[in-house]
């Protein structure tokens, strides 16, 4: 049974840590609300974009004129897996999830006899997908010292993939981000970004109302790099969303675990000293009975 003073000092050291983590819950809230904001504000821009993109791939369709990184090279054999999470950990499931669906992938595609690459862009999932696939990772993006994502930051990246594509080191990518639905809800998501897919429901939006000048084929041999960005940078503000979202439920948890292990050792505390004074007046009183 633990000291009258060891109980004292774990009450005291939980409470200490307690005041840490109601600190971060406030701070990560404050950075929610521009992360927040931030992926809103992408999203009708990344919508749009792909939707117009969608309509210039359906009028090219399967021309042998197509860009490479719409029609692809013609295989499927070697595929890059680009992990995207946090610097930082103490944010709940966020990076673990993410790294779990990139994990699953990876392990669907080598039964299938596929070739498996991993470029990782933040620390926390590296080191946790490193643990079975150190040996396939290519790359490594390390944003610590970002301390806001900008989308040069996003075209960084995206020219390093573009350039793996070019000198032939893979045939598909797929980006791995968790997409913010609210504080609770963060969606893990894998997207497929070279070569690129698109919604055929925003195609027939827009193809019917938009002449292009020069061709198709052209305009999109230029604007298929920017979509790999713009995807990419939607996935970044995606995930600084999710993960302040996802630090601020883990530090509220934390501080509610905190305040109930502190009552649960100060009523013990009570009762252990409740315990030694009992045990005193029964030694007292049973001295002066002896006299």
């Amino acid at each position: 049974m633990p000291s009258l003073k060891d109980l004292k000092n774990r009450i005291s050291s939980v409470k200490n840590t307690r005041k840490i983590t109601k600190a971060m819950q406030m701070v990560a809230a404050a950075k929610l609300r521009r992360a927040q904001e931030a992926a809103e504000d992408a999203r009708p821009y990344a919508e749009r974009f792909n939707a117009v993109l969608a309509g210039l791939a359906a009028s090219v369709g399967n021309s042998d004129t197509a860009p490479k990184l719409l029609a692809g090279t013609g295989s499927d054999q070697v595929q890059l897996l680009v992990v995207m999470t946090a610097e930082r950990g103490l944010c709940g499931g966020f990076n673990s999830n993410i790294a779990k669906l990139a994990r699953l992938k990876a392990q669907e595609l080598q039964a299938a006899g596929k070739v498996v690459k991993i470029l990782t862009v933040g620390k926390k999932g590296r080191d946790v997908l490193k643990r079975d696939f150190a040996d396939l990772f290519v790359g490594h993006v390390d944003l610590t010292e970002v301390k806001r994502v900008g989308y040069s930051d996003a075209q960084g990246i995206a020219k390093d993939v573009l350039s793996r594509f070019d000198a032939g080191e893979f045939d598909v990518a797929t980006i791995f981000y968790a997409k913010f639905q609210n504080v609770v809800t963060q969606i893990p998501t894998a997207q497929q970004i070279i070569p690129a897919q698109f919604d055929a429901d925003g195609a027939e939006e827009v193809s019917g109302l938009v002449d292009y000048e020069p061709s198709e084929e052209a305009i999109l041999a230029d604007l298929l790099p920017r979509g790999v960005a713009t995807q990419i940078f939607a996935g970044l503000l995606e995930n600084g969303a999710s993960e302040q979202g996802a630090r601020m439920s883990a530090m509220d948890n934390a501080t509610r675990n905190a305040g109930d292990m502190i009552d649960k050792l100060t009523i013990e505390y009570n009762r252990s000293r409740q315990a030694v004074i009992t045990n005193e007046l029964i030694e007292i009183i049973s001295g002066a009975e002896a006299l």
